[in-house]
């Protein structure tokens, strides 16, 4: 042996470590989670063991903390006893029964009750949504809720502040929820922080990850939601974040990135729910619950929709948001229309794509042109091929815009808005909010919403994407292996 050898006894205890590793991994890594995720997981332990391990204690773990999980399971019980029995307003006639169904199931993963005699209408204007937003502040009486992925003060919300100020200084309780990760290191945050401070307002953050302050969590946990709750009267929610539409980046504004997206107003009994949602996130980071009684719906809405509210995250025990879209696709009998910026599917989704064309029905998928994250840009294009052999026609919105709409339309008399998107992040890590609407006008002005995108873009065909380069190929691959890492 050489004096610049291993001792025998490290070598052994190495192989020691090694072995036990792998062995339990095997045990723990597979235990309730995806067969896709669980391979991908072992994969990069058995590779990189002392790295693979150190990712997965870091980011393994796609729950909330219990007590986070526990506040859900309270709030959505408290939810159910005060809505118990209460008048929701008179459900349009002629529900099918699949979609009965479906109703029922989103309510016992931990969706809003079923609402009728709901009005809904799109903005589609960037500016326009701002402000429309903070028109609807200024009429506040009762309070303001604010909730959003992302929350700047810039030119372009400067409307949208000075409505809370406004308010604010009458006295209107204006409060306000914005996520930690996606705000602290953003443009304009300490900025966004002081004009808060100012007002008055009481602002929280979401999911914050400070451990000094003994609040952690897996630290790529986000609440994705974007909701505003006026009273009890008006609610608006959707894709937007309140910022410009450059998000301030200076690597967004010098590639000349706008983002596209689109937001709905809603009044009638659905204000409430939209509500309960903001309710309990403020309970879950706040440990208090403002003003319980509008949990109650206070009348009816300027419309006859019917309308429920799903909230989604890693706070309820199934994937509320996936299964809800898996149920709308395979109930499809015509027509599928698929808005989403990030479409990185798992095997259950695809399949439901897929089966829907083998049905015959007219599919469609509109995505950007351009990316903003390259892995998830890379992984959505991983499935571009599958897409496109099985019927899927794949509208490609001209860049330097991003579409960032996230819509969902089946046949002509049933929609879902919100923030998700359909990936594995929305699915199992984002905190988000859906609305499933039934009426045929509303759905109207999302066809009419889809056809501005259609005429916006350009239609990408199998032969074209056969031509892809093998480098692109090998990135798309790649991304595609690390999206299964949750």
């Amino acid at each position: 042996m050489t004096s610049d050898a291993w001792p025998w006894w490290l070598v052994a205890f190495g192989i020691a470590v090694d072995i036990t590793i792998r062995v339990i991994a095997i045990i723990v890594v597979p235990r309730n989670r995806r067969p896709t995720a669980a391979t991908a997981w072992l994969l990069a332990i058995y590779f990189i063991p002392y790295i693979g391990v150190l990712l997965f204690l870091l980011i393994g773990n796609p729950r909330l903390p219990r007590a986070r999980r526990r506040k859900q399971e309270l709030i959505n019980s408290t939810i159910a006893e005060v809505t118990k029995g209460l008048h929701l307003g008179t459900p349009r006639p002629g529900t099918p029964e699949w979609l009965s169904s479906l109703i029922r199931m989103n309510q016992r993963l931990g969706a809003l009750p079923l609402s009728g005699d709901n009005g809904a209408h799109l903005i589609s204007d960037y500016q326009t949504s701002l402000d429309a937003m903070a028109d609807a502040i200024r009429g506040a009486q009762k309070y303001v809720h604010v909730e959003f992925y992302i929350l700047q003060s810039d030119a372009s919300t400067e409307n949208f502040f000075c409505a809370m100020e406004e308010v604010a200084a009458r006295g209107v309780p204006v409060r306000v929820l914005l996520d930690h990760w996606a705000n602290r290191w953003k443009p304009r945050y300490k900025e966004t922080i002081r004009r808060l401070d100012a007002m008055g307002a009481d602002w929280h953050l979401m999911l914050p990850v400070q451990p000094f302050r003994g609040r952690t969590q897996r630290p790529d946990l986000r609440n994705h939601r974007k909701l505003l709750v006026v009273d009890s009267e008006v609610a608006f929610l959707g894709s937007q974040n309140v910022t410009d539409s450059t998000y301030n980046l200076p690597k967004n504004i010098k590639r000349g990135l706008h983002w596209v997206d689109l937001m709905v107003r809603v009044d009638g009994p659905v204000v409430a729910s939209v509500n309960a949602v903001f309710l309990s996130d403020w309970y879950s980071e706040t440990d208090t619950v403002p003003e319980i009684v509008d949990f109650i719906p206070q009348g009816s809405g300027s419309g006859d929709l019917d309308c429920q509210i799903v909230p989604s995250g890693p706070g309820f025990e199934a994937e509320n948001n996936l299964r809800l879209f898996l149920g709308l696709l395979y109930g499809a009998r015509r027509k599928i229309m698929i808005v989403s910026p990030y479409f990185v599917p798992d095997e259950a989704l695809l399949l439901a794509v897929s089966t829907a064309c083998d049905r015959g029905l007219q599919v469609e998928l509109f995505v950007s042109e351009e990316g903003d994250q390259a892995v998830v840009y890379h992984a959505q294009r991983s499935y571009y091929e599958a897409l496109l052999r099985a019927g899927v026609r794949i509208w490609m919105y001209r860049k330097p815009y991003i579409l960032h709409t996230k819509s969902l339309t089946i046949d002509d008399d049933i929609a879902v808005i919100g923030s998700s998107n359909m990936d594995m992040r929305s699915f199992g890590l984002n905190l988000e909010i859906s609305m499933l609407v039934r009426g045929e006008a509303f759905v109207q002005e999302v066809r009419a919403v889809e056809d501005q995108y259609r005429a916006l873009s350009r239609e990408l065909t199998l032969d074209e994407w056969l031509q892809q380069p093998l480098r692109s190929t090998v990135l798309d691959n790649l991304a595609r292996l690390t999206s299964s890492l949750q």
